[in-house]
């Protein structure tokens, strides 16, 4: 699979059938606690939280489906800081049957951007 651009994921927020996993820790999904190169702390709206230390720690693929808590082929979009959990993330997901892209961007990228939306504290 390809990677993803923002303007390809701003443009897919909210999309039925469309899974986008946050796989930072639990604070920096929150907005707790952001890098100093970050203009703003948060997620992007609709993304659930999966820490990409409890996804390796999985001890199968069905443990993955487990966690990820969907279908097989559902399209799963991962992004984390850099881009660089999240290219972990996606052999993971790949490997367990998803159709798994990394947003290279990540929130480095999205929080760059102040047209583009943000969400923090804990999800709904």
């Amino acid at each position: 699979m390809t990677d993803v651009e923002t303007g390809e994921l701003a443009g897919r927020l909210g999309e039925p059938g469309l899974v986008l996993l946050d796989v930072r820790r639990r604070d920096e999904f929150e907005g707790h606690v952001a890098a100093p190169c970050d203009p703003r702390p948060g997620r992007i709206p609709g993304a659930r939280h999966l820490d990409v230390a409890v996804l390796l720690e999985a001890a199968d693929v069905e443990g993955v489906r487990s966690l990820v808590g969907e279908p097989q082929g559902t399209e799963v979009i991962a992004y984390c800081h850099s881009g660089s959990r999240s290219a972990m993330a996606v052999h993971v997901l790949e490997l367990a049957g998803y159709r798994a892209r990394n947003y290279v961007g990540s929130w480095h990228a999205w929080s760059r951007d102040p047209d583009l939306p943000a969400e923090t504290g804990a999800a709904s």
